[in-house]
């Protein structure tokens, strides 16, 4: 009998040791795993974006300056001349036959003038006769001249090295006189792109400003460029206002006629600077009101913040967030104001305002 009853003592010590240690024992929430990124400082102002055309910055219409029957074109569209290079002739025979003429009348000029001052000086005609003579004969000079400054445009010559970017004539085609028959792209003025912009936002733009140049047809490249040209007034075809921008092609394959992505950034985004941070990190946006999480020590901190625009995946804010400070961006959507986070390792990134934007001005 002694011996159950210390049993069931033993049984209840137990029991009740096993309850106070759980009443003891408090559970701790695990810490949310996140990721950051850097906020950081960028243009004041968004970059201006748009399409352009890449060319040679001259590209020459050239032409016979006397109409006649092409004899030969030996330039190929894409064939790279030389200056002084013969590109095309037209046949001769009626340009040569205009120069004899034209030589003969000279000679018949000068024949009278010589016997018209012989009979002047006997006093057979008189000193106006004489003068219209040598009137004539000034004349003769001036058509030998006109005819063969004709034959000497009877064929084209290249003007500069460049490119043939159009064969715009056959061999045996007739050809009026000043009739584009090459267009030929000159290599020493480089290339440049040609874009148009709406009246919103040629306002914002100046001389000089930097431009960052992406093509399609070389998709890894980023060109640096200038704009060089701002038009005054609206194109009556488009409607649009045309820039001009060189670019600085170090040594890419360039084609006249590739498509430019464009993106200006207009003398304004020096004026000052915003806070840039990734569109991942906003939650709740309103308008141009949102919030964020910062990260202070191992807790997050809700922030509002003013949007000003959004630029890319990121987005420039007027207020909130100082350069710098660390930002939540996945995990953001699930927080809550002071909860504990834990970053994880070798993912913080630091988020770059738009690289166009970022071109020093």
């Amino acid at each position: 009998m002694r011996t159950t009853t210390l049993g069931w003592m033993a049984l209840a010590a137990l029991t009740l040791s096993g309850c106070g240690s759980g009443q003891t024992e408090t559970a701790t929430p695990a810490a949310t795993p996140v990721r950051v990124a850097t906020a950081v400082d960028g243009p004041a102002a968004p970059a201006i974006r748009t399409n352009g055309l890449l060319v040679n910055k001259d590209e020459i219409r050239l032409s016979f300056k006397v109409g006649g029957v092409i004899r030969r074109v030996d330039a190929r569209e894409g064939e790279r001349v030389h200056k002084g290079q013969r590109l095309a002739e037209i046949e001769l025979a009626e340009v040569n036959a205009q120069v004899e003429q034209a030589q003969q009348a000279q000679e018949k000029a000068r024949r009278d003038v010589e016997r018209g001052e012989r009979l002047y000086a006997d006093k057979v005609i008189s000193l106006e006769q004489l003068q219209d003579l040598r009137t004539q004969m000034a004349v003769a000079d001036a058509g030998l001249k006109s005819a063969q400054f004709n034959s000497n445009y009877a064929s084209i010559i290249a003007p500069n090295d460049g490119t043939v970017l159009r064969r715009l004539a056959e061999e045996r085609e007739l050809v009026a006189a000043g009739a584009p028959v090459i267009v030929l792209g000159a290599l020493d003025q480089g290339f440049v792109v040609r874009a148009g912009l709406a009246d919103r936002e040629i306002v914002q733009v100046k001389l000089g400003d930097k431009v960052q140049v992406t093509l399609d047809a070389l998709p890894d490249a980023k060109l640096a460029g200038t704009v060089t040209e701002v038009a005054s007034a609206a194109d009556p075809g488009s409607g649009m206002f045309n820039v001009e921008i060189a670019l600085d092609a170090g040594k890419q394959p360039l084609k006249s006629g590739l498509v430019a992505k464009v993106a200006i950034t207009p003398a304004s985004a020096s004026a000052g600077s915003r806070v840039y941070v990734p569109i991942a990190s906003i939650v709740e946006g309103d308008g141009n009101r949102a919030s964020v999480f910062v990260l202070e020590s191992n807790q997050v901190k809700r922030r509002d913040v003013q949007v000003a625009f959004i630029e890319n995946d990121t987005v420039a804010l007027g207020s909130g967030v100082a350069a710098g400070e660390q930002v939540i961006t996945d995990g953001a959507l699930y927080l809550e104001d002071g909860e504990q986070v834990q970053v994880q390792p070798s993912t913080e990134t630091r988020v770059a305002a738009d690289d166009s934007a970022k071109v020093s001005p």
